[in-house]
């Protein structure tokens, strides 16, 4: 039986009956090491701030400068993927984060260290974009839903462990060891697929239309993630916004744009989008929210707020597999609904959180949404990635990240946000049901019908050409 799901002819994709789970196994350990440099940094900037004697304002940057091409070179990064060598990309991306995780660490002074870590989120990006491509053409296309749950479910984690690891690692050895922490990862991971990966087609040099695109694109988002980042302790920044309206409406309406706008044209796929970006506002709202509140309200120590947080990867960690599973076997979208549906719920038990509450009154209730986001994780990502052409697939997992980097972005801001209208003695509340609407809302969002089938790819290919 031959089969011919999208991506089964593509450059380098697998023989029928040659599964490469070691492949799959790296895109996922990538995945954890990327979103773990987007938050690890984070609980060492006092310590960098001191160290290079700077002020805490230009340690703030070492995230910032990060977190900038991560988010603002995904889409470009996409269409310039598309197609390209894989087994060239990903030594070459991986490598280049290590190096750049080297430079960080040595860095002397704050200018080097930014620089470091600008040239490091850009590599990221790269990885960003290649994980879902390289977890979908590892497996047959009947395997997606286990295959997409690894990158999936472990890319949070990464993010929700970040500050547990990093605040260990600053306690016992120093801030350094924050930017060397990863090195070991990428140097595995570059020897398993180098010598598992099939050999595909060479990976072209950016044109010049690519490059003013990348520009446009990188201008725009930029302006968006800093005033996400920014507007919180300032409303000025909010008029940030508008100055990022103008590239991204030229790019949007050139070539460059245009596999993008076919991609969310696909049936279904942007609300799906929609699904992705309004869980991770929920997810990274109710981080913010619920750390603060147990450790001012409830007078719970730093480490019992730590493991109490820790239900929420705990649940997703355990439910991600079986969510992969139940995507292979009883689909993809009702298995991203019933984990969306189970986010909500956890959430909206949530909102009624009190000082009086134990510990274990958060934390299982956090391991409930924490099962849900697992559940999610994979299928939403299969769901999308299946019904695109197979030359579309680093373009497909460009947007979905975006949607899920803006997310990130846009949860906490919105927490603080609701926050302060509400006041100090509504705040927790108004940031935790902000969080739960969130999550439901990428319930219908998942639920209303869509073209999910084999065809699509088919039927769509014209729109998403270049």
């Amino acid at each position: 039986m031959t089969h011919r799901g999208p991506g089964a002819q593509q450059p380098g994709h697998i023989p029928v009956g040659r599964d490469r789970w070691p492949l799959v196994a790296v895109a996922g350990v990538l995945s954890f090491v990327a979103m773990l440099d987007m938050n690890i940094v984070n609980v060492a900037l006092a310590s960098i701030a001191d160290g290079l004697h700077v002020s805490a304002a230009t340690a703030q940057w070492a995230v910032l400068a990060y977190q900038l091409p991560v988010v603002a070179l995904l889409l470009p990064l996409g269409r310039w993927l598309d197609g390209g060598g894989v087994r060239s990309a990903v030594p070459a991306a991986t490598a280049g984060f290590a190096l750049c995780s080297a430079l960080a660490a040595a860095a002397p002074w704050a200018a080097w260290l930014i620089a470091a870590r600008l040239a490091q989120g850009v590599f990221a990006a790269v990885l960003f974009v290649l994980m879902p491509v390289l977890a979908i053409r590892s497996v047959r296309p009947e395997l997606r839903g286990r295959a997409m749950s690894v990158p999936a479910t472990l890319g949070p984690l990464g993010a929700v462990t970040g500050p547990a690891l990093g605040g260990l690692l600053l306690d016992h050895v120093g801030w350094r060891a924050v930017f060397l922490l990863k090195i070991p990862f990428c140097v595995l991971a570059v020897a398993v697929a180098w010598r598992a990966m099939p050999r595909d087609g060479r990976l072209r040099l950016p044109d010049r239309r690519s490059l003013v695109d990348a520009l446009l694109v990188a201008g725009g988002v930029a302006a968006l993630l800093l005033t996400l980042t920014l507007a919180p302790d300032d409303p000025r920044w909010w008029v940030l916004t508008l100055a990022a309206i103008p590239p991204l409406w030229w790019w949007l309406r050139g070539p460059g744009g245009r596999p993008l706008t076919g991609v969310l044209r696909v049936p279904g796929l942007a609300r799906v989008h929609g699904a992705v970006l309004a869980l991770a506002a929920g997810f990274a709202a109710l981080h913010y929210v619920i750390a603060l509140h147990l450790q001012r309200d409830g007078g719970v120590s730093a480490t019992t707020t730590g493991l109490t947080v820790l239900a929420f990867p705990l649940g997703m960690g355990l439910a991600g597999p079986p969510g992969g599973r139940l995507a292979d076997r009883c689909g993809s979208r009702p298995t991203a609904v019933a984990g969306a549906m189970l986010t909500a719920v956890g959430l909206l038990l949530l909102v009624p959180l009190s000082g009086d509450w134990s510990p274990m009154d958060a934390a299982w209730r956090l391991a409930l949404a924490g099962i849900g986001m697992g559940l999610n994780g994979g299928p939403t990502q299969a769901l999308v990635m299946g019904v695109v052409p197979p030359e579309r697939t680093a373009t497909a997992g460009s947007t979905v990240q975006l949607a899920r980097g803006l997310g990130f972005a846009l949860g906490p801001a919105l927490a603080t946000a609701a926050w302060s209208l509400a006041g100090p003695h509504h705040g927790v509340h108004a940031g935790l049901a902000l969080a739960a609407v969130a999550a439901c809302a990428a319930v219908p969002l998942l639920l209303l019908p869509g073209r999910w089938n084999a065809s699509a790819p088919q039927q769509t290919a014209d729109t998403l050409s270049p």
